[in-house]
């Protein structure tokens, strides 16, 4: 089972390694990193480097393909080499799954026309201007799209668990859950808009300014 995670600069490095963390533990998964050109992209902050195995064009048939957000998935949004790779895998696949502002480039494919999906709270209205209707969950499914969209970040690991019970099944999921110990119990309580005081949104804001 091929599992691709495209890698482009200024990726959010957690989109691609929490999903990543768990879905590599199920049995005959082979996840394989494309882009590009082969070696090194920096985050989006600059200060990780993660490494493009192969290009898109060496993987045109993954089972499953998971799309990262990030501040660099603006440029993808326009790059026709990105958005013609999103829509040839998605045809073959069995899944094609995004995090975070990775549902912005599955939007921009064309894929998300109509359908209700997620992303980062602070995208929401650039979803909509390329055809989704935004909503406020974890994540969203369309099974019998075989599309499944994570909000913001650490919700791709909840993602991912719940793809891991599609492809295989509910005890393969806890077992990925048990593996990697995933039992938040967090010290605060804003993870969410809904959850936030306005200091805290201010402040978020204000620290994403910086990376920008």
């Amino acid at each position: 089972m091929q599992i691709a995670v495209p890698l482009f600069e200024r990726v959010t490095a957690l989109d691609a390694v929490g999903p990543y963390e768990v879905l590599q533990r199920l049995p005959d998964a082979d996840v394989v990193f494309v882009g590009h050109t082969p070696g090194p992209v920096r985050t989006d902050n600059g200060f990780l480097g993660l490494v493009v195995d192969a290009v898109f064009e060496d993987v045109a048939a993954p089972d499953v393909v998971v799309v990262p957000g990030g501040v660099g998935t603006r440029a993808l949004l326009h790059d026709e080499r990105v958005l013609d790779w999103v829509r040839t895998t998605y045809a073959r696949s069995r899944y094609t799954t995004s995090v975070c502002t990775g549902s912005l480039v599955l939007a921009a494919a064309g894929l998300l026309d109509g359908l209700t999906a997620t992303t980062h709270w602070g995208a929401m209205d650039l979803l909509r201007e390329h055809g989704a209707t935004p909503v406020s969950q974890r994540v969203v499914e369309h099974l019998d799209r075989r599309l499944i969209t994570a909000a913001g970040v650490s919700s791709g690991i909840d993602m991912a668990l719940r793809l891991s019970e599609l492809l295989v099944d509910r005890t393969a999921a806890e077992a990925m859950q048990l593996m990697i110990e995933y039992d938040p119990a967090p010290p605060v309580d804003a993870g969410s808009l809904a959850k936030a005081s306005e200091a805290a949104v201010t402040r978020a804001i204000e620290y994403a300014a910086h990376r920008d």
